[in-house]
């Protein structure tokens, strides 16, 4: 045995890893404008100024009119909704009514003692926030504090989502999409119309007078116009475009997930709990039945066959232990399948010594039935079954067994 290269098993918790220490916590953050911010909340900031820069600065000025006007209401819509809900759902507070009356987020929350209480909220009661909360209140462990209607933390919002602003968010997300899929338009349209038409791009008062060439195009007009080329204008478009169509893939998938949660009626939460339930049921199941044992439970088809009856597919078993491996008419199959639910229903009534008689017969007939042959006709299997009842018995003096004649 080579006990050295197997790895030796823990039997005490390590230090300060034990479940049954205090556990701390950190203040809880009010909002999505709490110190630090996300990481991902700065870079859907960025990508919102840089989609709206060369939206409004670049792209909607060169379309031809009255085309360039209905660009400038329908994203100037989009955009505008998605900055106000966006800042909306960040600023609002979404944590319950009970935390909210509390009007303290400055000092640090109680540890929690997982030796007296085996959840944060337990009984409709949050031991850290130390307040008496709904049932569909849940805490959340990164913004440390019981949010109402608790349906995800949003990154991107560097704040929770939650009852008091989940309109605010889905309104920002719904707004981004459409807001993003007109960028997309326009700039395909733009880029199409560069190569078939570009005089019809250079409608603006700037590009009149014959002063700038074909290959000079201008960026931020009418109010500080800046000169570039063809180059600068299609390789920033292609830019727009791949990023627009990343977001729109991601905003598309998130608008859509949460469409299905509005149809199943849950919410981000709920489906994640009920994933996990239906991951840990599937391992259960695995566990409970690997693979291997489907085939170490499968036997060769040549040593253990179902019995085949001549016009019947079932199968005769004798005491529970498998099926015959040769072929049994019918009749016989029958017959024997009758006998031993008739000694079965009989020794049904009787929980201490069972009849001797009726056992007697039984031990005989499967003595002789395992005695069968394959070559016997079915009138001789027939007659050995059914001459069990005229062998006789001798009743064992204690009671407890059938003694055969052979024994007396």
């Amino acid at each position: 045995m080579n006990c050295f290269s197997q790895r030796f098993r823990r039997t005490a918790p390590m230090r300060g890893g034990s479940r049954n220490d205090l556990v701390p916590s950190n203040p809880p953050r009010m909002n999505g404008w709490s110190w630090p911010p996300q990481a991902f909340q700065l870079v859907g900031w960025l990508v919102y100024s840089y989609l709206a820069i060369v939206s409004f600065g670049i792209y909607v000025p060169l379309l031809p009119q009255p085309w360039n006007h209905v660009a400038y209401a329908l994203m100037g819509i989009a955009f505008l909704v998605h900055f106000l809900t966006h800042i909306a759902a960040v600023t609002v507070d979404p944590a319950d009514a009970s935390v909210r009356a509390k009007q303290n987020y400055s000092s640090p929350m109680p540890l929690f003692d997982r030796t007296k209480q085996p959840h944060v909220i337990h009984n409709l009661h949050c031991y850290l926030c130390d307040v008496r909360v709904g049932p569909k209140v849940k805490h959340c462990a990164v913004c440390n504090k019981c949010v109402e209607d608790f349906d995800h933390h949003c990154k991107w919002l560097n704040n929770c989502v939650g009852g008091r602003n989940y309109w605010f968010f889905f309104l920002a997300l719904t707004s981004a999409a459409v807001g993003v899929v007109l960028l997309v338009v326009v700039v395909l349209f733009i880029f199409i119309q560069h190569y078939l038409n570009p005089h019809s791009l250079r409608t603006a008062p700037q590009f009149d007078g014959g002063v700038l060439g074909n290959t000079t195009w201008l960026f931020f007009l009418p109010l500080a116009p800046i000169k570039t080329n063809s180059t600068g204008l299609l390789t920033l478009a292609f830019i727009t475009v791949v990023l627009s169509i990343t977001c729109l893939v991601l905003l598309v998938h998130l608008l859509g997930f949460h469409l299905y949660l509005f149809y199943k009626g849950i919410s981000t939460y709920d489906y994640v709990k009920i994933q996990r339930q239906k991951e840990a049921r599937s391992r259960d199941i695995k566990a409970e039945n690997p693979p291997d044992s489907k085939a170490h439970k499968k036997t060769p088809e040549g040593e253990h066959g179902s019995v085949d009856c001549e016009q019947s597919s079932s199968s005769c078993k004798l005491d529970g232990k498998g099926p015959f491996t040769s072929r049994l008419p019918e009749s016989l199959c029958s017959e024997m399948e009758t006998f031993h639910k008739a000694s079965e229903k009989e020794n049904s009534f009787h929980y201490g010594t069972e009849n001797p008689t009726r056992s007697r017969e039984r031990d005989v007939s499967m003595m002789d039935i395992k005695s069968w042959k394959p070559g016997d006709n079915e009138e001789a299997q027939s007659a050995r079954v059914k001459s069990v009842v005229d062998v006789p018995g001798v009743q064992d003096p204690l009671g407890s067994s059938v003694m055969t004649p052979d024994d007396v």
